[in-house]
């Protein structure tokens, strides 16, 4: 080898760039595996305002209000699953139904990472998943922590039965979880 790059500044710096290019390569591919992300969201509060008319009506009758702030419920929950030594999660995700809205928690979760993950509402269990069939959430906050996904109002809840982490970029399932009725 170094008679090869003795005395040729052109194969020295030819073998410099593509040295670089492979130690960059390799960091994208592979830092995902060892950085983490973490996050501490609290569930949201109801985001319902009182109406203008609702407002007028306690003013007129000088009454108190004292309407009783909805109390979070879970829908359904399932467990993060271990899919291998390098796609795995582990915690509860929960389906969470509070007033009118709905949100998939992840409560202190700890997921692997992957370039370019997303979040999915499955109609289908086991890990699979289909795009024509599958509520898009957003791209995954944090690796670790607790973090909230807000469902579009109107989403027919019953219908999705797992919450599945895909990494768009090479088309592999990093997790997911099985809902169960709760």
């Amino acid at each position: 080898m170094t008679t090869f790059l003795a005395g040729h500044p052109y194969r020295i710096g030819a073998a410099a760039i593509g040295f670089a290019a492979v130690a960059v390569l390799a960091w994208y591919l592979g830092s995902p595996l060892f950085i983490r992300t973490y996050t501490n969201e609290a569930l949201p509060a109801v985001s319902a305002a009182p109406s203008a008319a609702a407002a007028a009506t306690a003013a007129a009758t000088a009454a108190p209000a004292t309407a009783a702030q909805p109390v979070a419920r879970v829908v359904a929950a399932g467990e993060l699953q271990f899919v291998d030594s390098i796609h795995n999660g582990m915690g509860p995700v929960q389906l969470v139904a509070l007033g009118d809205q709905r949100f998939v928690r992840f409560d202190g979760v700890a997921i692997t990472n992957a370039p370019d993950v997303h979040v999915y509402l499955a109609k289908e269990t086991g890990g699979k998943w289909s795009d024509a069939t599958s509520l898009y959430l957003g791209p995954l906050k944090a690796t670790n922590g607790s973090f909230n996904y807000e469902l579009p109002s109107g989403s027919a809840v019953a219908d999705y039965r797992s919450v599945v982490v895909w990494c768009r970029q090479f088309r592999v399932l990093i997790t997911w979880a099985d809902l169960k009725a709760a």
